[in-house]
């Protein structure tokens, strides 16, 4: 099952990426490549076989990798809470 994105990190992700979301972009192409890089090359596939944008499409595979990390770490986070 995947995690619930919620509104607070939907709203911290975005803030962050729409500083500069190029430099974001190129960033999140160096940190996929090496943290998981079968996802990485069907990102690059999908962007390269479309009729869209392919900056576009490889942005918004990545802005939801980088969502869905951020909620498994809250998620776990919350599980490993201790008093």
């Amino acid at each position: 099952m995947l995690p619930i994105i919620t509104e607070e990190i939907s709203a911290a992700a975005l803030s962050e990426i729409f500083k500069d979301m190029p430099a974001w972009r190129k960033k999140m192409i160096h940190y996929i490549k090496d943290e998981n890089p079968e996802i990485n090359t069907a990102i690059i596939e999908a962007a390269n076989n479309t009729d869209l944008d392919p900056k576009a499409v490889a942005l918004g595979a990545y802005m939801a990798y980088n969502l869905l990390e951020l909620a498994l770490q809250e998620n776990e986070q919350i599980l490993n809470f201790t008093e």
